[in-house]
């Protein structure tokens, strides 16, 4: 799961808990001392998610049937086509939306961790988690990523069969998402958060 995945099933806290699983990749090793403690239990919310999300059936099931010389890259690839998926569920499409919205509030309001610094502000001004529902914009966003790894860009390799496989992609998205919703989406308190 990506940004878009991990702000809706992390609405429910408050803004600091958002934030600490928003920014929870641009933070390294397991002492979080130094983080204000709702930061912190947002960090490990998110940490959670992605151990659950990397142990699914269905993650194993599409890494086994991508091509070889990228199956090291298909969780990185599958983290932002899942936001694809929360983002045409949500309807995003027609943005604005309440949470994106709130998701870029939070995520303007304070700088993120070195590792995430020079990407978010884009990523807001871009609109990336609406135009996530995009699948193309999101296949550019995989093939981008790819081109800050050092190495061949698997990513952008992996692109032609992620479009192959976008039915299927869905597919796998509707058994792991009410899983992932179901076991770790922390309840909203009083009223909802549209999407």
């Amino acid at each position: 799961m990506n940004f878009l995945a991990h702000a809706w099933l992390a609405r429910g806290g408050g803004d600091d808990f958002l934030w600490g699983n928003l920014i929870a990749d641009g933070v390294k090793g397991s002492d979080l001392a130094g983080w204000p403690e709702e930061v912190a239990r947002g960090i490990r919310h998110h940490r959670r998610v992605d151990a659950f999300v990397d142990a699914h059936p269905v993650v194993a099931e599409l890494q086994r049937s991508a091509p070889r010389a990228q199956r090291r890259y298909v969780g990185i690839a599958l983290d932002l086509v899942w936001d694809h998926f929360v983002a045409r569920e949500l309807g995003l499409a027609a943005c604005p939306s309440p949470l994106v919205q709130r998701t870029y509030r939070v995520l303007a309001a304070r700088p993120a961790p070195a590792r995430l610094a020079v990407m978010v502000p884009v990523l807001v001004e871009q609109d990336w988690l609406c135009r996530y529902a995009d699948f193309d914009f999101t296949c550019r966003a995989i093939a981008g990523i790819g081109r800050r790894l050092s190495g061949p860009n698997r990513l952008e390799e992996l692109v032609p069969w992620l479009e192959r496989e976008h039915e299927s992609l869905g597919q796998g998205f509707q058994r792991l998402w009410p899983e992932v919703r179901g076991a770790l989406e922390v309840p909203v308190q009083g009223d909802v958060t549209p999407p």
